[in-house]
């Protein structure tokens, strides 16, 4: 009996450990078949990442970046954080104000600083704690923003020359934010932007906007069309194809391409819209989405899968399975 019980023990061990190693070895094969699903194939390379901590403000060009789920981040600038509006809260953009594009705002030892032409610098603390919420709006959207104060208030006004006062708010994390989804279901249900037009990265190649100026007879440059992210080292409108990429330890996914406006015919350099160029030449090859009917693609817009740090030089690869 005892020789039987014995045996059977080891005979259950023996199934334990077969069984165990049953399941490694599926686990191995499985995990290696997955990686040799996954496929990285160099495509071009980080030439500028390009933060635009207010909308419709002139950009920030920086040699490294964080990529975080709402966008790119450097020191205390978040990109598309801060907001001009009117007194009843709807957003001014370069649309309506095209001298916006001329206006710096940067931070600096937790000081907000703002800059434009003819006007002096103002600082103001970094954050306004005192601030009321204010409701705005982001086209249709709603949102909220922290007020910044009577003093950039005042400042703004006089910048832009405009009648009634004009504002500025902050976005903070607590506050409403857009959701993507609810106008482009093709975005991820749990994304949230504070107040870009609508996604949190945009991605161009430098070719792209080199065809683009072979056509013009009066070349733009990328600041012109305001890209978080560009690329060169590859062949125009190649990042139409980019389904999913990676950057060092970032990853991203291209959602729908970026259907431009009367935006693009602000001069970054002077404030003057013409309400003209690049727009129409744009429209005669570049109105490649069927759902934008009259708005020419230029740059794509991405969601973040991976979060991590950018850097300009670094490669940008593409991943297929």
């Amino acid at each position: 009996m005892e020789l039987k019980a014995k045996f059977d023990m080891n005979r259950e061990l023996v199934l334990c450990v077969a069984g165990t190693a049953t399941v490694l070895l599926g686990l191995g094969l499985v995990y290696k078949l997955t990686r040799r699903e996954r496929k990285l194939t160099r495509v071009g390379v980080v030439t500028q990442l390009l933060v635009h901590p207010l909308k419709s403000g002139r950009a920030v060009p920086v040699e490294t970046a964080e990529c975080l789920r709402m966008g790119l981040k450097h020191g205390e600038l978040r990109d598309r954080h801060w907001l001009v509006i009117s007194e009843d809260g709807h957003m001014v953009t370069a649309r309506q104000q095209p001298r916006l594009v001329l206006l710096s705002l940067t931070c600096e030892a937790g000081q907000l600083r703002l800059n434009a032409p003819k006007m002096e610098e103002l600082r103001i603390p970094l954050h306004q704690s005192d601030g009321s919420v204010v409701d705005c709006r982001v086209f249709s959207v709603d949102v909220q923003g922290r007020d910044c104060g009577a003093e950039v208030s005042e400042w703004l006004t006089r910048f832009l020359e405009s009648e009634k006062a004009i504002r500025l708010v902050h976005y903070e994390s607590d506050l409403k934010a857009q959701r993507p989804h609810q106008k482009e279901p093709l975005f991820p249900e749990d994304e949230k932007v504070a107040y870009p037009d609508a996604a949190p990265l945009m991605l161009m190649s430098e070719a792209s906007v080199g065809d683009l100026n072979r056509r013009l007879d009066n070349q733009i440059t990328v600041f012109q069309l305001r890209p978080s992210i560009v690329v060169g080292d590859c062949k125009a409108y190649t990042e139409d194809t980019w389904d999913h990429i990676q950057i060092g330890e970032v990853e991203i996914k291209r959602v729908v391409g970026c259907g431009r406006c009367i935006l693009t015919t602000v001069d970054p350099e002077t404030g003057v819209i013409t309400r003209k160029e690049p727009l129409d030449t744009l429209k005669t090859y570049r109105l490649t989405d069927p759902k934008q009917k009259t708005s020419p693609i230029l740059g794509q817009y991405y969601t973040v899968l991976k979060t991590g740090v950018l850097h300009v030089g670094e490669v940008v690869y593409k991943i297929s399975s």
